[in-house]
This record gives C-alpha cells, structure tokens and sequence, in this order.
C-alpha cells in the first residue's frame, strides 16, 4: 500500500499513527490535506530590507531572506518582500496526552493535555527524536486542517484541562500557537508550550500574555555545545528562562544527558549552580536519559550512573525539586516537601496522584510547595 493511502486509511479509522501525521486517537477525523491546498499567512516579527529581502525577528538565527527563501526553520517564507508563515492551521501532531509526559510535575498533575505540533524546527539536533516530522518543511508532509477554534472546541469535547504546544519547536508556528492560546485562554483552558527557548524577546514577551506554563529545555551549558550538537546558542535561552520566571508564569526545566555531548560533570555543575545563582533554585529540574535517534544512532543510552551522579550534584548545589525522566527510579518521580520530606505527589510512568497537598501547602508541615496544583 502506498503511504499516501495508509496514512489515509488510518486516519478514516481513527487511529493514532506511527507515520504523519500522528493523530489524536478516538474519533473520527478528516482525511490529510494535500500539499496544494494548504495556506499561507503573513508573519509576525521581521523587517523589509532592500530589493525586496526581508529579516525575521522571531528567532535569534535573524534570517536574511531574499525573494522566495525560506528560512532556516522551513516554515518561513519571503513573497515578493512580505514574510509569510506556512506553519499554520496544519498540525502533523495531535494527541491527548498526560501533562506529566511535558514534562510538567508542578503544573496541574493527573490531567490530560491536547497536545500538538506543525512540521519545522529552528533548531538542528542531532539526536531529534521527532526528525521525520521537526526537520521539515509544512508543506513537504500530510497534515490535518485544524483552525484554533476548532483545536479549542477538541479540547473542550474531551474535557481537556489545557492546550499543549509541543512535539516540534512552537517558536516556528508562533502565529498559529498564539491565536490558539489565546482563544484558549477565553475558553478557561491552561495553555503550555514545551519550547528549546531560542525565540527573541519581544515575540517572547507578547507570546507569555497568552501562556500559563512552560517547559524550557536547556539542551547544554556549553555554546559550543550548541552549536555542534543543535545549531543553536545559550545565551539566549538563558534569557528566556530569566523572562519566563520574572513573569511569573510556571516554569519547568528539562535537560537531556546526551551521551558524549552533555553529560559532563562540569558542564552540569556549572548549570545548576547558575540556577541557584539566579534564584531558581525552586524551578523543577528533569534530568532526562537520552537513548539514541537520528543522527546519533550509533551513541549509547546515558549510563545510569551519570543520570545519578547528575541527580546528586543538582540536589548538593541546592536545587529543590530534581526529576529524572525516561528512566525509572520512583524516589526520583516523586514530589516531597522540602521541609519535612513528606510524600506529596506519587508518580510512576505519566500517572500522578497527589496525596499529602492542599492547594499548595503540605499537609503535615505547612511548608509551601510551590507549582500549580489545582485549575
């Protein structure tokens, strides 16, 4: 059977797919759109040069483009001296998942998310593990047509607590992202993006009106680092995590031990200590396993023993609430006050039960947890 037809009849019998798009599994949805049917609008953030060349402003990769560039995200493109996005409207990823799968373990625990995402990425990691669907353009790939209203309305109909922007980088579909929130918000539904925070302030700035909660993921605290291993920068990241936190929306960290790129002691120290260093030492930290994908399938999984040694180090250098993910250790998935010790919110895999909070306070201490704990 060709892909085009398998994926079609996949998605006639409501199932979640391997190949894309991935889809929201239990009812029934439309078919895919084709390539020609898919729409452009005009895109936030850039300047127009001369000759008809354009800058984007979104990301700190500032393209340049000339007439008919695309940038580096694929999902920008300059017509005729106007920048247009092609990332709207045309999800390839659409689940309802846990929230605690975001990773968010502070953030609303036990509730389901709708979650999606467009093709195209501003980054370029070796080890994506959602490459087939991040390193392409929107309209090299099958999608589905969901508007924002109509992605709101889902997740109304599932009783969804929130909208989750995720699986890809939602910097490259801001547009789409930020009307979706925004509507969102309306509708009395939390909204999360889960993002590498490569995205410039302003768009940051306007972005944070319309969001509740963010998952940030500091890949390295090395820049060359960055480079090498995604294309990308540090500082700026750095700036986004600072913005995201001064804003008093909720923040959760992730970082990823790639082996033989981030898994350095040092590297690691020197981050964590920079968390405590600039008070968000009470940010929730995920330490998570890398296994291979992409372009680094020939690397080994992250040995146990550095995700301890990580654990161990963030834990000394005064971080409250450390995480490991895509391992299982359950004293390291739990909640506990940091006051008394007291079991909080028991986990295992992406199921949560809170069992010593109320609200936000322990129930045996009094000490204060902080996070959003009820909608």
């Amino acid at each position: 059977m060709e892909k085009r037809a398998f994926i079609k009849n996949v998605l006639v019998m409501g199932v979640a797919a391997v190949a894309s798009p991935r889809l929201f599994a239990g009812k029934l949805v439309e078919n895919p759109t084709s390539n020609s049917t898919k729409k452009m609008i005009k895109a936030r953030y850039f300047e127009v040069l001369a000759d008809n060349t354009v800058k984007c402003l979104l990301c700190p990769h500032a393209c340049i483009l000339k007439n008919g560039q695309t940038g580096i995200c694929h999902s920008r493109i300059n017509e005729e001296g106007t920048l247009f996005t092609n990332a709207y409207g045309n999800p390839v990823a659409v689940h309802l998942d846990p929230i605690e799968k975001k990773p968010l373990y502070h953030f609303l625990p036990a509730s389901k998310v709708l979650s999606f995402g467009t093709a195209g990425c501003n980054f370029r990691c070796l080890n994506c593990q959602n490459a087939d669907i991040s390193q392409v353009a929107p309209d090299e790939i099958e999608s589905l047509d969901y508007s924002p209203d109509k992605l709101v309305k889902m997740a109304l109909e599932h009783k969804s607590e929130g909208i989750a922007f995720t699986y890809t980088e939602p910097t490259v579909f801001f547009e789409y992202m930020y009307d979706t929130a925004a509507l969102a918000q309306k509708a009395g539904l939390k909204t999360i993006m889960i993002s590498n925070g490569f995205i410039n302030a302003e768009p940051l700035t306007d972005l944070i009106k319309v969001m509740d909660a963010f998952n940030i993921d500091l890949k390295s605290f090395n820049d060359s680092t960055y480079k090498t291993l995604c294309g990308g920068q540090l500082s700026p990241v750095l700036h986004t995590i600072k913005t995201i936190r001064d804003s008093g929306k909720w923040l959760e960290i992730t970082n990823l031990m790639v082996t033989g790129y981030t898994d350095k002691p040092v590297e690691f120290r020197s981050m964590v200590d920079w968390l405590v260093q600039n008070d968000l030492n009470d940010v929730p930290l995920h330490i998570s396993r890398f296994f291979p994908a992409y372009k680094l399938m020939d690397s080994q999984p992250t040995s146990l023993s550095d995700i301890e040694d990580a654990y161990n180090i963030a834990v000394e250098a005064g971080i409250q609430y450390v995480y490991t993910g895509n391992i299982r250790n359950e004293a390291h998935e739990n909640t506990l006050c940091p006051e008394c010790g007291s079991l909080l919110v028991m986990r295992e895999g992406y199921t949560a039960e809170v069992t010593g909070l109320t609200n936000n306070t322990c129930t045996k201490c009094g000490g204060i947890v902080p996070g959003v704990w009820i909608k």
